[in-house]
């Protein structure tokens, strides 16, 4: 009896949670997301049998999804790194990690002249939200701002 109910539970389960996989690839890409785990591989085609190319240690770090095979996702990162990932890797998030060279400004309103908050890094990594005349809020770990768009790796169109 047992046994059954575990099974019954697992069935579920993966039902559940291939539905939520498979109601993504109906979306047309290119697309953003964010990476779910804080380990992930990438690997040189779309499936668990092709050799891991590298090994993503971010969680939250923004990738662009430029096509879909099945349950994988074929993405490239901020460097323009392309390979393959399984979907469930992913979340369906905007994130953003802030690229080019020196500090990146965080301002309390959307505009060069609001008040200095936060100096973040390139390559810092946070939620983004939304974006008006060239600024976009973003979330670093609760610390919250605006920053100019140009200095975002995941903002704009995919």
């Amino acid at each position: 009896m047992i046994n059954r109910i575990f099974v019954a539970f697992a069935l579920l389960f993966l039902a559940f949670w291939g539905s939520s996989s498979a109601s993504a690839q109906n979306r047309e890409v290119p697309y953003w997301a964010v990476i779910r785990w804080s380990e992930m591989n990438m690997r040189v085609g779309p499936s668990a049998q092709y050799r891991i190319e590298w090994v993503y240690r971010r969680e939250g770090l923004p990738v662009k999804i430029v096509r879909v095979v099945d349950g994988w996702r074929l993405i490239r990162d901020a460097d323009g790194t392309q390979g393959w990932v399984v979907a469930r890797s992913l979340r369906l998030e905007r994130g953003g990690v802030i690229v080019g060279d020196g500090l990146a400004a965080m301002r309390d309103m959307p505009a060069a002249n609001g008040r200095l908050l936060w100096k973040t890094e390139p390559g810092v990594v946070g939620k983004l939200g939304e974006c008006e005349a060239g600024w976009c809020q973003f979330d670093v770990a609760g610390r919250k701002g605006w920053i100019e768009a140009g200095r975002l790796w995941g903002e704009g169109q995919p």
